[in-house]
């Protein structure tokens, strides 16, 4: 694994790597990416092979400053325009118009583009040293469980890229929030690390619903995503033989104790996830986490994961 420290010289030497065309992995605030120049075709194929994703599922491209918004997007709408206000740096991805100048690679063919500036030092000096708007989809192998930790990366995707800055934890945990704003109402694609209520608080009014069927305008919309390869089910209890996830105190050695906070349980639920998953285990148990509009990601998630194919 071509694992180093994110320091200043690392920095600029991935950087010019993701100008010669080749794979990097970054750190941000919500997981780690697998990013590619987001204005070279053929880098973007690579990012699409390296994780083995389909060529329908479109990517997020990551910018540094409000500058390089303009050469992704054709316009901000006005609502984007107060979410970019309130949120950004931030894990936030706003869908836009996309600007011809952005490969349909990077799209999957739509007029749509997502974006998002991270709140991660890292990954904006990364995306400024190299003077380019970043896609960097989940550094994962397709509907497995992203990496919150460099260590965490799965080795057959390491090995497909130039290099891996680890810049430590991330903080967030789950990926980010992702709001359609080509609509006359903008809507929720993927809920994440900003809530539903913070954006409706935002924008002063609520959001639209998602309607069934279309395209998939933002990664995270397939049925089963974001799974440990050892199937998991979600219980309403664990019973004291299960391995698994448990609010409040376990009561086996394999039982991992979450917090009751929505933030703090989101933010170690991968990390946990990844640990329990490499104890070859029959299977995952995860005691359902509390109700309410604040752990509506976690929830999210866990349903992805636990979906059967």
């Amino acid at each position: 694994m071509k694992l180093c420290a994110a320091t200043e010289a690392a920095i600029l030497k991935a950087a010019a790597a993701l100008r010669q065309g080749k794979l990097v992995v970054m750190p941000t605030e919500t997981v780690y990416g697998l990013a590619a120049d987001a204005t070279n075709p053929d880098a973007i194929r690579k990012v699409f092979e390296a994780k083995g994703r389909p060529a329908e599922n479109p990517l997020i491209v990551h910018v540094a400053d409000l500058g390089q918004v303009m050469g992704v997007a054709a316009h901000v709408p006005e609502a984007a325009a107060k979410l970019i206000k309130r949120f950004w740096p931030g894990p936030l991805t706003l869908v836009l118009p996309k600007h011809p100048e952005i490969p349909a690679e990077v799209t999957a063919g739509l007029d749509t583009v997502g974006v998002r500036m991270p709140a991660h030092p890292v990954a904006l000096d990364l995306i400024r040293a190299a003077g380019l708007p970043l896609a960097a989809p989940s550094a994962n192998r397709f509907m497995r469980l992203s990496p919150t930790k460099a260590e965490n990366i799965d080795p057959e995707l390491a090995e497909k890229v130039a290099m891996i800055l680890d810049g430590g934890p991330c903080y967030i945990g789950l990926e980010s929030t992702v709001v359609d704003c080509t609509e006359d109402v903008p809507r929720i694609l993927r809920p994440g690390g900003v809530t539903r209520a913070d954006i409706q608080s935002a924008l002063g009014y609520p959001l639209g619903e998602l309607p069934l069927g279309g395209a998939r305008k933002s990664p995270g919309m397939y049925r089963r995503h974001y799974a440990p390869r050892t199937p998991l089910s979600v219980v309403d209890a664990l019973e004291e033989g299960q391995a698994g996830l448990v609010v409040g105190p376990a009561r086996s050695e394999h039982q991992i104790s979450m917090p009751n906070d929505a933030r703090a349980y989101a933010s170690s639920l991968y990390d946990m996830l990844h640990r329990l998953d490499g104890m070859g285990l029959d299977a995952i148990y995860v005691q359902r986490p509390p109700s309410g509009p604040e752990w509506e990601a976690v929830h999210d998630r866990l349903k992805k994961a636990g979906a059967r194919d």
